[in-house]
């Protein structure tokens, strides 16, 4: 299995603990896996353009700049990573934060559109080697 496929699968795996999580009212962990589920699939992308970087802001700003920008993916996919980046770290870091239901159930279906949409590409015969 090649490193794409792997965060690919890995992606698909947190959609799954997320949809768990949210069935246990633990909507801050819940939101937190629908980020990284995002975060797999957009490192998994700019590993398609041969491109790699260590921190989640750098990821979120090159998967705006390649692929947003460039047209390859809708501009909701760039705003719903960012407001769960923002959610998620509300959710990890701010003790007196509390993420409600219908926003880890927003996350979760933003989530899985966007895994969906990242995947879908890289099966493509339209995107790059």
């Amino acid at each position: 299995m090649s490193q794409i496929q792997a965060l690919i699968e890995k992606a698909r795996r947190y959609l799954r603990s997320t949809e768990l999580l949210i069935h246990d009212g633990d909507y801050d962990s819940a939101v937190s896996r629908s980020y990284y589920a995002m975060f797999y699939s957009a490192q998994a992308a700019l590993l398609k353009k041969k491109m790699t970087f260590t921190s989640h802001k750098a990821v979120i700003s090159a998967f705006g700049q390649y692929f947003v920008k460039t047209g390859i993916f809708e501009k909701r996919l760039g705003r719903d990573l960012n407001i769960i980046f923002g959610e998620r770290q509300l959710g990890d870091y701010e003790s007196n934060f509390s993420i409600s239901e219908d926003n880890a159930r927003h996350a979760f279906e933003s989530a899985r559109g966007f895994v969906d949409q990242v995947a879908e590409w890289l099966k493509s015969d339209l995107s790059d080697d």
